[in-house]
């Protein structure tokens, strides 16, 4: 294989869409970009984690490394295939660069592929990741992480976000922008966005009326947020509501605004061609400044750049 060959790795118990969802992105590219081949133990037919029946191309053992090696999560991956493991072993050195797709980061850290580096994975897996492998620095909160030729991603559409991020390495921006475009996808998200949202992330509260404010702080990021007017929403004292909030949602009630503020934030750069500073008020940040800093911190870019990327 050569040039700019990609290489998908099948076998049983594979989640559909950790491998159409890069082959889409790849294959948007034309055949005059990018050759996609799927390979599998023995060329055999595998069923997905879904049930789905995928039929590889070719059988990974006629396989040498080509440019790009895409390794897949699923099922499959909590008991790795030897014969997997051991063409990772032998082959993935020689490729320019190695990606994985959720928990197809097990298959990449068995191989031994991972020791000494940084890698991610779906959040739900990355704690059984860290103790299976403490050689590997198990990051659980960004959608992908590049470390020198490899790179892993959460699950699903963060292999989409990483795939569209190889085509614009590769292609330009343009190119990765027609095919997000055409994939209904954004373009692309910041690889250190964070997997979850506040919401997501966060406990539900016990109590009504912490829900309450919850449900209050997502519906007006831009109104007065601090303790002291959360803690008279809930009816709470201060130091009550604070203590409370902490211990039932998981995380104090400042740091949980600030991620709220920054998802309404590049939610309405996403949506909206608000400009920044109303985008700012309307989120509480009262400055561009202010949003901007907060961005940077949470994402790594600034509000500007966040807009230009999608």
């Amino acid at each position: 294989m050569s040039g700019r060959d990609i290489l998908i790795l099948l076998f049983a118990g594979v989640q559909s869409l950790d491998v159409t969802g890069p082959l889409e992105v790849f294959a948007g590219a034309g055949p005059s970009a990018y050759h996609v081949t799927t390979a599998g133990p023995g060329g055999a037919p595998v069923r997905t984690s879904s049930g789905l029946t995928l039929v590889p191309d070719r059988d990974l053992a006629d396989v040498a490394a080509p440019d790009t090696v895409v390794v897949p999560g699923g099922e499959g991956t909590r008991e790795p295939n030897p014969s997997i493991v051991e063409w990772l072993r032998a082959h993935a050195s020689g490729a320019r660069r190695v990606v994985s797709v959720c928990s197809g980061a097990f298959l990449l850290a068995e191989a031994g592929l991972l020791a000494g580096r940084r890698a991610t994975s779906h959040w739900r897996v990355c704690d059984t990741l860290a103790r299976r492998y403490p050689d590997v620095t198990v990051d659980p909160q960004p959608i992908f992480v590049r470390d020198g030729s490899i790179a892993t991603s959460a699950g699903v559409t963060a292999g989409l976000d990483l795939a569209l991020a190889l085509v614009e390495e590769d292609l330009g921006r343009d190119a990765a922008l027609e095919i997000a475009r055409h994939l209904v996808v954004f373009l692309r998200r910041p690889a250190n966005q964070t997997q979850l949202s506040a919401q997501l992330s966060a406990q539900l509260a016990t109590r009504p009326g912490l829900r309450e404010v919850q449900r209050w702080i997502a519906d007006n990021p831009h109104a007065d947020l601090s303790v002291t007017a959360l803690a008279q929403r809930a009816n709470l004292s201060p130091r009550q509501f604070a203590r409370a909030f902490a211990a039932e949602v998981g995380e104090p009630p400042g740091r949980y605004v600030g991620r709220v503020r920054v998802e309404t934030a590049r939610r309405l750069l996403e949506e909206t061609d608000d400009g920044v500073d109303r985008i700012a008020g309307r989120c509480g940040y009262g400055t561009a400044e202010a949003m901007r800093r907060a961005m940077v911190r949470a994402l790594g870019v600034p509000a500007a750049e966040y807009r230009r990327r999608f």
